[in-house]
């Protein structure tokens, strides 16, 4: 574990105590969660990019012509 110190305007410590209140969580805990999700988030974005990089789009139509055609299902178009 480390340590990290931060400066925070007082307007933004103010939210993330009282969201970390209303969450039943630590501060330090909030911050962590919210650390973890931006970085899966950019980590999700980069692996997306780097898969349609290697994507074909003549694959793409091979599985496209595959799909019959068909009107939508009762439901299909919500």
């Amino acid at each position: 574990m480390s340590t990290l110190s931060l400066r925070l305007p007082g307007s933004i410590h103010r939210h993330i105590r009282e969201i970390a209140k209303k969450e039943g969580v630590s501060i330090n805990q909030l911050i962590s969660s919210a650390v973890a999700e931006k970085i899966s988030a950019l980590m999700t974005e980069d692996y997306l990019k780097g898969r349609a990089k290697k994507a074909k789009r003549e694959d793409f139509k091979k599985i496209l012509a595959k799909v019959p055609n068909r009107k939508p299902l009762l439901g299909d178009d919500l």
